[in-house]
């Protein structure tokens, strides 16, 4: 198994040159040069399958040998064992035709927790094993921060600096980063948005020459392609509870860097039978807009009760455009280059391309805390804003499926208090391992919107 960017401007790497890396060097994203597919009796076959043997058996032909199979499991049976539920990815029936799929089980209490778990495992077993040193450096909407920091901070082989924007994620976000203690972490408030955060990320890992000549960076935005592997797994894990591979589902996906829908749709092209893919967005609304209408431009970024998906870039995206653009890299090169110039759309043939698998929604703030009491007085259970995003989108589109719609639960309500108040509701508890988590120190470090204040903050402490 070879990896090759989407931009073609690199020779094609193998899964550990990919796992350190992130972003490939011609400024692209590392795809698998082919994708495994299963066929219906395999599918079958995986039916009785526990999740992290699920996992095993998915992940293992893209890893292609270069991680022994023993270690592999090892690996991905440590990362799912602490997970709070027996199921890992519990599903939920709210209707005939409706499901949730329980992804806040994890230690951070949010779907980041199933790929970063993994990713801070293989980074430990690869820095071992080459005896090397690295540097991570993520931008985060809210949930990867915490995420990665607790995948990766007993490493003592890697430092990591995190960065998010200040004051746009909510309390619980901030204080599960700003509370890991290590003196390998760092947690950088940022004087922008999301967007600003990643735009320095991929900066700096395009040039690298301010680290010390012994360390590199690795990435553990959705960038990184194991992000992306780790969560096709839970999409195969649901369609098998409901019937696959003799029955088609359709997931909703709350999303605003495209990687966990991008999953899903790389899921469908691996042979699951999935019908439709929903796209379920917030006011920030520049993937609802291309698939509905097949605009895609940017518009001013706006703050609402879903945080971590106030993003306007769609990172992942590119991994999409490469196979709807014929995987011809210059055509993409040339599309990217125009973004954010000018609005843009593909061809028609393309679009209808890209509706024959998506669907896609926008939900406003008022809508998004109304699905949240009326799910709280319905069905007695309690959303994130995220997720009530992603079931008002799954209604909105459910017309165009007979399929049961899963709808991607990716957050744990206690995170979100601000909009569990504004739905008129009681704020929810945190679980008990974080019960004390706004007793606990805080450290980070704000500094202003550029490169250089970041690239400076580094070289001071690595």
């Amino acid at each position: 198994m070879k990896y090759i960017s989407t931009r073609g401007g690199c020779p094609p790497q193998n899964f550990e040159q990919v796992l350190l890396s992130g972003l490939a060097p011609d400024g692209g994203l590392f795809i698998p040069q082919t994708l495994p597919t299963f066929s219906a009796e395999q599918i079958e076959a995986m039916k009785s399958l526990q999740y992290a043997d699920l996992a095993l058996e998915i992940v293992t032909s893209f890893v292609d040998g270069e991680i022994p199979t023993s270690q592999l499991k090892k690996v991905i049976d440590e990362s799912y064992v602490a997970f709070k539920h027996p199921e890992v990815a519990p599903l939920t029936r709210l209707s005939e035709h409706e499901y949730l799929l329980e992804l806040y089980h994890g230690p951070t209490l949010a779907f980041k927790d199933f790929a970063l778990q993994v990713l801070g495992r293989l980074l430990d077993h690869v820095l071992r094993k080459n005896d090397q040193r690295v540097v991570i450096l993520g931008a985060t909407s809210g949930d990867t921060g915490s995420a990665a920091l607790e995948g990766c901070r007993h490493s003592e082989r890697v430092e990591m600096y995190i960065l998010h924007p200040y004051q746009r994620v909510s309390a619980v976000q901030r204080k599960q980063m700003t509370t890991v203690p290590g003196d390998n972490v760092f947690n950088l408030a940022i004087e922008g948005n999301f967007d600003d955060c990643q735009r320095i990320v991929k900066a700096a890992f395009a040039n690298q020459a301010f680290l010390p000549s012994n360390k590199s960076l690795v990435a553990v935005n959705s960038i990184n392609w194991v992000r992306i592997l780790m969560q096709i797994v839970y999409y195969f894990y649901a369609a098998l509870k409901l019937g696959a591979p003799n029955k088609k589902v359709s997931f909703s996906v709350p999303t605003g860097n495209f990687g966990d829908i991008y999953a899903g749709y790389l899921a469908r092209r691996m042979g699951l039978p999935i019908d439709r893919l929903i796209v379920a967005t917030n006011k920030n609304d520049i993937l609802h807009r291309f698939i509905s209408r097949n605009e895609y431009s940017t518009t001013e970024l706006s703050k609402t009760f879903s945080p971590s998906m106030d993003i306007l870039v769609s990172s992942n995206f590119e991994r999409y455009l490469y196979d709807l653009l014929g995987k011809d890299s210059p055509a993409l090169c040339k599309f990217m280059d125009r973004f954010g110039k000018e609005t843009l759309s593909v061809s028609a043939e393309q679009w209808a391309q890209m509706k024959s698998c998506f669907d896609s929604s926008s939900v406003d703030d008022a809508t998004t805390c109304q699905l949240i009491s009326e799910l709280f007085t319905k069905n007695s259970i309690l959303v994130d804003p995220h997720t009530a995003v992603g079931v008002k989108s799954g209604r909105d589109c459910s017309e165009n499926t007979t399929s049961p719609i899963v709808t991607l639960a990716t957050a744990h309500p206690a995170k979100f208090s601000d909009a569990i108040s504004a739905a008129g509701l009681k704020e929810p508890n945190l679980p008990e391992h974080l019960g004390d988590l706004f007793d606990r120190e805080e450290r980070y470090s704000v500094l202003p919107n550029s490169l250089s204040s970041v690239t400076e903050f580094i070289q001071k402490h690595s």
